[in-house]
């Protein structure tokens, strides 16, 4: 569950009488983060559907470069966004990151053998959204029938104890510019 998280908007619809009784409606719209926003509380998924990583724990008192993606295995994630991350993985390490975070709405499963062809280890945690209810709470989804329905978009994020420092969203959600780890300033 998401108890804190980007601002909310509150949009309300006008009483309406139905069934001889007064009845008001309203509607949450969530905005997109933004930098200065705290992070969402949820958790995502490590390995396993039982290995549980609360997003506020991973990131408190740390800097942390946390990039989504459409799809494991799909083609622009597979060849240029994740092997960019890898290969820059010790910079930003040196440049004072303490985590690497790769985000998709898939299962843990995936996300994990997605890791192990590419060689993540020790350099990028691989962790899963299965219901996509932290990209969500971000508001930063897309739908992708192809891709089976509802995922992230692909952006990146500089996170500092839990507080976005820098967010960058590919401006059509897929795209592969200024998401990309060469594109991403740490400091």
């Amino acid at each position: 569950m998401f108890l804190t998280g980007p601002s909310i908007i509150r949009i309300t619809a006008s009483s309406r009488r139905a069934a001889g009784r007064a009845l008001h409606t309203s509607q949450l719209a969530m905005a997109p983060i933004k930098v200065g926003d705290n992070l969402p509380v949820g958790d995502l998924f490590e390995d396993s559907p039982a290995n549980k990583v609360n997003v506020c724990d991973l990131t408190a008192g740390k800097t942390v470069v946390l990039f989504a993606v459409p799809g494991a295995f799909t083609p622009g994630c597979s060849k240029t966004h994740l092997p960019g991350y890898v290969e820059n993985a010790d910079k930003m390490k040196a440049d004072g990151v303490n985590e690497i975070v790769c985000v998709s709405v898939n299962d843990p499963y995936v996300m994990a053998a997605w890791g192990a062809q590419h060689n993540t280890k020790g350099k990028i945690r691989m962790l899963a959204d299965p219901t996509g209810s932290f990209i969500k709470a971000l508001d930063l989804g897309i739908n992708l029938p192809p891709l089976g329905g509802y995922r992230s978009k692909r952006f990146s994020m500089v996170i500092k104890d839990s507080k976005v420092d820098k967010l960058n969203v590919e401006p059509d959600g897929t795209g592969l510019s200024c998401s990309l780890a060469d594109k991403l300033k740490i400091k």
